[in-house]
């Protein structure tokens, strides 16, 4: 129980990478609070708190602020995607992923610092995509690279008190992959070369990341910000030549 007598926020809990890291938490003691745009999902655990959010509204969030009052651990997890070139987006596309990835993150950050005391911990979902671009999802690949750097930035702005560390994801197994999947025009084909580029050989899962996200909050990474720790089953490890598709 490592979160006991600790408040954690998680944002974008209701499926996904955020269901699997606000379970997590709540199972390791604290007491975890969670938003979405929609309703409560009818099965997210009764004890953890649901709040309707848009975390792009400025507005909103400072509400949920004052609302929800100090806490511990906040992670930032809502995030959105479009599938488009530079091109092809439109303002709307922009504002979209843009306003839930970049400016949503920003929005909870500087809402909850001033609300965080010593020995706080942020942990941002950055993605592998803010490293190493993926065709057709400018807008996303860009607003990952923007949580990186904020992540940085609040980690030497806030520190001592506040660690802040981003995790990268690679290609887990959420609704984000499959949209992904859809743009190949053989889904089998890039699904089974997709899988042959993992060293582990298969996708990641939400408890994945939901593991170190419990690490970088706790305690045992007392000595670690401002760092980006990716996730991804070792896809980024390898050449792009792999021995395995032939």
């Amino acid at each position: 129980m490592k979160f006991t007598g600790k408040r954690a926020f998680v944002t974008g809990g209701s499926r996904g990478i955020g269901r699997g890291i606000v379970e997590a938490l709540a199972a390791e003691g604290a007491e975890a609070g969670t938003c979405g745009r929609g309703a409560r999902p009818e099965d997210l655990p009764d004890r953890i708190h649901w709040h309707q959010l848009d975390v792009a509204d400025p507005q909103a969030v400072q509400r949920l602020a004052d609302a929800v009052g100090g806490i511990d651990i906040l992670v930032n997890n809502a995030g959105v995607q479009v599938e488009k070139t530079v091109a092809d987006s439109t303002d709307d596309d922009w504002d979209h992923v843009i306003g839930t990835n970049c400016r949503g993150v920003f929005n909870m950050c500087r809402a909850f610092i001033p609300r965080m005391g010593q020995g706080g911990s942020i942990v941002n979902i950055g993605s592998i995509s803010g490293q190493f671009a993926d065709p057709s999802m400018a807008l996303y690949n860009a607003s990952k690279a923007f949580v990186h750097g904020l992540t940085r930035s609040i980690a030497v702005d806030h520190g001592p008190a506040i660690r802040c560390n981003a995790i990268c994801p690679g290609w887990i197994e959420t609704g984000m992959l499959e949209a992904a999947f859809e743009l190949s025009s053989d889904q089998v084909a890039a699904r089974r070369d997709a899988l042959a580029r993992h060293a582990v050989r298969r996708f990641g899962r939400p408890a994945d990341i939901a593991a170190m996200a419990i690490w970088l909050a706790s305690d045992d990474a007392a000595f670690v910000t401002g760092q980006l720790f990716t996730v991804d089953g070792g896809l980024t490890a390898a050449s792009p030549i792999n021995p395995a598709l032939y």
